[in-house]
């Protein structure tokens, strides 16, 4: 059995899917303090198989234990956590407590139940701001520019700590860039909280009539049409990369090989702003009305991924090209033009 925490958000949902199609029995722990349950009721709807719903939250221990004790688990996913970037500079204290201090209690209720094979979800932030667009996991870490960052990067650092204490623990730190699309049935995608901190729902709430225009920030950058550029992966192609890390970790052989891994995942084509909503407007068939604004401080130009170790170690490389992402996405938009925000959680 897999326990994945926060597991009826954005990615997390979407993991769970691939799991259940994989096979695995799934107990999810979730709080819902942005995501819902009806995640789950669809999940269960497109693949006949249903997960265990836990609500609570991962820095409550008492529940931890029980999880542990009630469950025969194998391995541990973990989403939980706070996200927005924005926000965080804001909240930093609520962005510590609830990413690094509920990993430090997950880890330490999991070291205590003899469970030690651990995925994490990490973030391309780790990196900061280093002299080069393409980024391999040879970089040295950097200082991510905002409170989200660094609690992926305090975590990292944790893992590597604990892992260096104890060999019994395999340890998946997965390093991702920018998530988009949704399940190509149109049933989960991405549900944002108030306005999104995302480029591609906030391009899809413009394209439904929720939100009036895109502020494309900045577009003199030294790219070739001016506006920064990403490297967008789909939602699925990194759901199936969970799925590979974590069966690649349950097989190390601790005397014989680090069993902690840590593994970028992206496609390592970078698109720039107006790039994306181009393409969206191929998808949706009408035009997304946006506005050059001033550049955000800390962004940079362009990054993208180097993934070929994921591809070289996990046989993992992004199947999904951009077409599919802007596809997938308008089908959930459409199809769910307040989300799952019309539904009781």
């Amino acid at each position: 059995m897999i326990l994945v925490t926060g597991g009826s958000g954005y990615i997390g949902s979407h993991t769970v899917l691939v799991l259940l199609q994989a096979g695995f029995e799934v107990v999810v722990l979730d709080n819902l303090s942005n995501s819902s349950t009806v995640s789950l009721e669809r999940i269960a709807q497109i693949t006949g198989k249903k997960a265990v719903f836990i609500k609570g939250d991962i820095r409550n221990r008492a529940l931890l234990d029980k999880l542990f004790s009630d469950y025969l688990i194998e391995s541990v996913i973990n989403f939980a956590g706070l996200k927005a970037v924005g926000e965080s500079t804001k909240k930093p204290l609520a962005y510590y407590q609830c990413n690094v201090h509920g990993a430090c209690t997950l880890l330490e209720a999991m070291n205590d139940a003899g469970v030690k094979s651990f995925v994490f979800s990490s973030s391309a932030t780790v990196y900061g701001e280093p002299e080069t667009d393409c980024y391999h996991e040879n970089l040295p870490t950097g200082h991510p520019t905002s409170p989200y960052g660094r609690s992926k990067l305090m975590i990292e650092e944790i893992l590597k700590d604990l892992q260096t204490s104890d060999n019994e623990w395999k340890i998946a730190i997965l390093r991702y860039f920018n998530p988009v699309g949704a399940h190509q049935s149109g049933k989960i995608g991405e549900n944002p909280t108030g306005i999104p901190n995302n480029l591609l729902p906030y391009i899809s709430q413009v394209a439904i009539g929720k939100l009036p225009y895109l502020n494309v920030f900045g577009d003199d950058y030294n790219t070739p049409d001016g506006t920064a550029m990403r490297d967008y992966i789909h939602v699925m192609d990194l759901a199936e990369a969970h799925l590979d890390a974590m069966n690649a970790i349950m097989k190390i052989n601790t005397a014989n090989e680090s069993a902690l891994k840590i593994w970028n995942l992206g496609t390592g084509q970078p698109y720039s702003v107006l790039e994306m909503v181009k393409a969206f407007e191929d998808a949706c068939g009408h035009d997304i009305k946006y506005k050059i604004a001033p550049r955000r401080a800390g962004d940079i130009a362009k990054f993208y991924a180097d993934a070929s170790l994921a591809k070289a170690e996990l046989g993992w490389t992004a199947k999904l090209g951009l077409s599919d992402m802007m596809e997938d996405t308008w089908r959930w938009q459409s199809n769910n033009p307040n989300g799952y925000n019309h539904l009781l959680k």
